[in-house]
C-alpha cells in the first residue's frame, strides 16, 4: 500500500510538473506568436483573437494568462532586458575601469537592440495610444539613465569631461534605438560596426584625456 501511495504521489509530482511545463509552452508560444504579428501588422491592427488563432489557443487563454492586448506587450517588454544579458552587463561593470565599462554598456546597448529592438519600437509606438505602455516605455528610459548615473558618479574626479547630466544627455543621444536603426538598416552597417564605433566615440566624448589613456 506504501508502494502504491508513493508511486501515486510520484505521478502526481510528475504530472504536476508536466502540467506546468506545458503552461510555461502555452505563454512563450503565445508571446512569440504575439511579437511576431504586432511587429508584421502594427498594434492598432492585431487583436487579441489574432493572436489566440495564431498560437492555436483560445481567447479566453489568452486573457487568463495575460488579462488583455497591453498585458501581452508589458511581458514582451519585461523580457527585453533578458535577452540583453543583463547580468553579463552588471558582471562586467564591476571589474572594468571608465573606459571598458563604456564598452559594456555599448555591447550591451547593442544586444538589446538587435535582440528586442522591435520590441522595444512596439513598446514605444504603442504608448502614444495606451498610457500603461507609454509608462513602461518613460520606466525604461529612466532606469537606464539611473543605471548610468551610477556607473558615471562611481568614477573618481576629473574622469568625466562634462557633468554628470550632460553625461546622461550625451549616452542617450547616441546609443538609441534610431541610431542603431539607421546605420544598420539604411547605412548597412552590421551590429559589430555600431558596438565598435560607440565603444570608440563614448570615450571621446564622456572622459578626459588621462582617462582615454
Amino acid at each position: 500500500m506504501s508502494e502504491d501511495s508513493g508511486s501515486g504521489g510520484e505521478r502526481r509530482r510528475y504530472e504536476s510538473l508536466r502540467r506546468a511545463a506545458q503552461a510555461q509552452e502555452t505563454r512563450a508560444e503565445i508571446a512569440r506568436t504575439a511579437r511576431e504579428l504586432f511587429v508584421a501588422h502594427g498594434w492598432a491592427a492585431t487583436t487579441v483573437r489574432d493572436v489566440a488563432r495564431e498560437a492555436g489557443v483560445s481567447v479566453p487563454t489568452i486573457y487568463a494568462t495575460y488579462r488583455n492586448k497591453t498585458g501581452l506587450a508589458l511581458a514582451l517588454a519585461d523580457a527585453a532586458d533578458l535577452a540583453a544579458d543583463l547580468p553579463r552587463l552588471v558582471e562586467e561593470l564591476a571589474v572594468a575601469g571608465p573606459r571598458d565599462q563604456l564598452a559594456a554598456m555599448a555591447a550591451y546597448d547593442r544586444r538589446l537592440y538587435e535582440r528586442a529592438g522591435d520590441v522595444i519600437q512596439l513598446v514605444r509606438d504603442a504608448g502614444r495610444t495606451e498610457p500603461d505602455l507609454a509608462n513602461t516605455y518613460a520606466d525604461g528610459r529612466r532606469r537606464a539613465d539611473e543605471a548610468r548615473h551610477q556607473v558615471f558618479t562611481s568614477w573618481p574626479p576629473g574622469t568625466l569631461r562634462v557633468d554628470v547630466p550632460q553625461a546622461l544627455d550625451i549616452y542617450a543621444a547616441l546609443c538609441t534605438i534610431d541610431v542603431y536603426n539607421t546605420l544598420t538598416i539604411e547605412r548597412t552597417w552590421s551590429p559589430d560596426q555600431v558596438q565598435t564605433w560607440w565603444a570608440e566615440t563614448l570615450p571621446q566624448l564622456l572622459l578626459t584625456p588621462p582617462a582615454l589613456d
